[in-house]
Parts: C-alpha cells; structure tokens; sequence
C-alpha cells in the first residue's frame, strides 16, 4: 500500500471518507492577539482551579458533617440512656409514693373513723352536760325559793326575838342589892324556845356549807347569825350603819384631781395582761371645771392610743372621744356630769359588730355599732388615769387633764349586763371578773389626793 501524502491526506467529515487536510497557515499573529489569547487561556485556567477548591472544600465540609453526626449520635445515645435510668428511678419512686399513699390513705380513714366516734363522744357528752347545766338550773330555783323561805323565816324570827326583848324587863345597875330578885313570870308563847333557835341556826348554817362566808343574800344571813360556835365568844359587836336609801357607800378610795397640772396623775398596774376583745369601764365621777379632761388613757410603743376617754378644753362642753386604736373615736355625750355632782358612767365595748354603750346613772343615752369591729386591744401598754399620754408613760398636757373627783373605776374585760350596770350604779354589788380597779394604782403623782371615805356624799 503506498503511503498517503500528507499533504494529501483528507481529514474526517468530509464525504466520501477523509476530508482533504487543510494547507498549512503561515499567517502571523499579533501581539494583541496573543496577549488576547493568554487572557481568555488565563481566566480558563483560573476558573478551573476555583472549581477545583470548590469541590475540595464541598469535600471537606462533608467530612466535617459526618463527624458531627457521629458525634450528634453518640450524644443522642447517651441521653437515650440517661433518660432511660432516670425513668427507671421515677417509676421506682412512683410505686413508692404510691405505697405510701396508701398507707396515708389508710390512716386518714382511721382517724375519719375516729374522728367520727370522738364527735359522737362529744355530742353525747354535751347532751350530758346540757342535762347536767338544766338539772344544776332546776337545783338552783329550788336553793332559791328555799333561801327565800328561809330568809322569811328569819324574818319572823327577828321580830318575836324583839317583841320577846320589849316584854323583857331591863336590867339595871345595882338592882340585885336593892332586894330580892321578884320570881319570873311565866313565859309568854311569842317566840320561840332557845332550842328551837339554836335548831334553826343550825339548819341555817347546813344550808351555807359551814365553810367560808357566802355572798348576796346569804352572806347577810351568815352576818346575823354567824357560824355556831361564835356563840360563846363573847358579846355581839355592833353592827356598820345602815346604808340609807338613795345612798352611795363602800366605794374604796376616792382620787381627788384639784387643779390641771401635768403632774397629776395615778398609774394603773400591772396594765392588761392579756388582748381585749370587750371591755367594760365604770366609775363614779364628779367635777366642777366647765369640760371633763381625760378620764383614762391606755397607750403601748406602737400607738399611744390604743384606749383613751379623751376630753379637753377645745371640745365641746361634757363631749368626750371614746377612742379605741388612734384614729378611730366615738363622740360620748356626758354634758350631765358638768352639774358638780356624782354620777356614774359605764362605757362598754365589743369587737363583735363593733357595738359600743354608753350609761349615766343606769340609763342608756348613747349606743352604735361597726366601731373597731374585730379589734383587739394589745396587752403590756401603760395605764393612767387623769392624763392623755402622747407617749408611753408621759407627754401630758394640761389642757387635756382632769379636774374633779374619780371613785370606783373598775374595769372588766367583758361587756357588762343592763342589770350588774344598774347593781353597780345602785351601790349593791360589784360585778366579778374585774381586771383592775383603783385598788391597783401604784404611782399618784403631783397633788392628786387619796381620800376614804364611807359614802360618796361625804367625798370631796
């Protein structure tokens, strides 16, 4: 085969076989042309190497993906298995807890059952205690109507003693020497024998106990005729005269306030022990100045008014504040007492509803309701009378003192009745229970004066 010329030879594409190879170019390039081609060949080849780090770097965030999944997957797993064995202790500690409800459960209902059997206990025991408290009422009535028999007894008793003393002829000094003693004459059937006397102290003295003397109407039962075995013991002594009727007696002491000096004031102690939710003050009260000044004054170190019967000379005349933790007051009405006499007050409170009194002389003239409701009085403050302190234990002022004469104030932590009011006022008995009266003034200052005397008539 003989071999093709090269200049010849065809090229592929060209029908027939081989295209006929093109002659050869012996054209010139310029240098523009060149630099041209350099350019394009360079940007080429740069845009080759950027794709180059492109897929490396793609290459490379692909590993660095896959690690942190690996690691995304390890800590997965682990958590798996931490919430896994804390599952397990929760489920542990729920069969626990509820174990133990049960048992708690149990002894609820126990002591349901007991509680249960414990009110019934209690109910019966109030209903024994109801009977108990009705039979003590029926015992009672009938202590009464046989102390009332028994004081009619007494009664007549008396009277045939002195109609047998009339017809009894007295006996003078020196007369057994004027001649012979006359025989008696018979005895008259208008008393009683000495036996049946001493027989009737004696069911008397059954009927009081024997023990110590009793109050009210016994107590002055006890007074005439006195235990059995004072009988002997010598002559009677003379009986305390007779209150008269409209008569005031037995107070206790009188502290009189003669002029208005902040140096005269009496300290009540030891104060009140314990809170009050009711309070009762009473006292018998005279003055002559043209307002009342303050009564009473209790203050502690958070307020200095916690309790006061506020008057001063700024007030209206007789106006006084009823004032029961600073700044709640009531205005009390006591233009009454401005006649120079005695009277008696009683102002009374009660944190239920708030309800408040006021008495003069056993009537009622003032009363409401929603003051300090809910309140309770503090216990450890200082107590004066004659003074408003502003401070605990001092701070007086002279225009709010009192002027005038004090006696009998008694102070109860309980709301007194109508009736132990009208007792008190009336001079027969003083209610039970107080928690302080002038018995307990330890400190009077300035020139207040103590006085005793036996009726308030007799009182400066």
């Amino acid at each position: 085969m003989k071999p093709v010329d090269a200049d010849k030879a065809g090229v592929p594409g060209v029908s027939g076989g081989l295209a006929p190879a093109r002659p050869p170019c012996h054209c010139s390039v310029s240098p523009l042309q060149f630099r041209r081609f350099q350019e394009v060949t360079l940007t080429r080849l740069q845009a080759i190497a950027s794709n180059y780090n492109v897929s490396y770097n793609i290459d490379t965030r692909f590993q660095s993906l896959a690690q942190e999944t690996q690691a995304v997957a390890l800590a997965l797993n682990q958590s798996r298995a931490t919430v896994q064995g804390d599952l397990g202790h929760l489920k542990t500690w729920v069969r626990k807890t509820q174990r133990r409800s049960h048992k708690v459960d149990a002894k609820l209902l126990a002591l349901d059952l007991a509680l249960s059997e414990g009110g019934r206990q209690h109910a019966q025991e109030q209903r024994a205690q109801r009977d108990a408290v009705s039979s003590l009422a029926v015992d009672v009535r009938a202590l009464q109507d046989g102390l009332a028999g028994l004081t009619q007894l007494v009664h007549r008793q008396g009277a045939k003693l002195a109609v047998l003393e009339g017809q009894w002829p007295p006996v003078r000094p020196g007369a057994a020497a004027l001649g012979p003693t006359p025989a008696p004459a018979p005895p008259l059937r208008l008393s009683p024998s000495p036996l049946q006397l001493q027989g009737d102290k004696q069911v008397l003295q059954a009927l009081l106990g024997g023990g110590n003397p009793p109050q009210g109407i016994t107590g002055r039962l006890w007074a005439t005729w006195g235990p059995a075995s004072t009988a002997t013991r010598g002559p009677p002594q003379q009986a305390p005269p007779q209150q008269r009727p409209g008569e005031i007696c037995h107070v206790g002491p009188v502290f009189v306030f003669p002029n208005a000096s902040t140096e005269n004031v009496v300290f009540l102690r030891p104060g009140f022990l314990a809170g009050l939710r009711a309070l009762s003050v009473c006292s018998w009260v005279r003055t002559a100045s043209g307002h009342l000044g303050t009564l009473l004054s209790y203050a502690t170190e958070e307020n200095d008014n916690k309790l006061v019967l506020h008057g001063r000379d700024s007030l209206a005349p007789g106006s006084v504040h009823f004032v029961i933790g600073d700044p709640a007051f009531r205005e009390l009405p006591l233009q009454p007492l401005l006649d120079g006499q005695w009277h008696h007050i009683c102002v009374i409170w009660t944190s239920t509803q708030g309800r408040h009194w006021l008495y003069v002389d056993r009537r009622l003239v003032a009363a409401g309701s929603r003051f300090r409701e809910g309140y309770e009085i503090p216990p450890g403050g200082s107590l004066v009378l004659g003074q408003e302190q502003d401070t605990v234990g001092g701070g007086f002022d002279s225009a709010e003192a009192f002027v005038g004469s004090m006696a009998g104030l008694a102070i109860w932590g309980r709301a007194l009745a109508p009736g132990e009011i009208s007792s008190l006022a009336t001079g027969k008995a003083v209610p039970a229970d107080t928690l302080l009266t002038l018995a307990n003034a330890v400190s009077v200052g300035g020139f207040v004066q103590r006085v005793t005397c036996s009726c308030l008539e007799l009182c400066p």
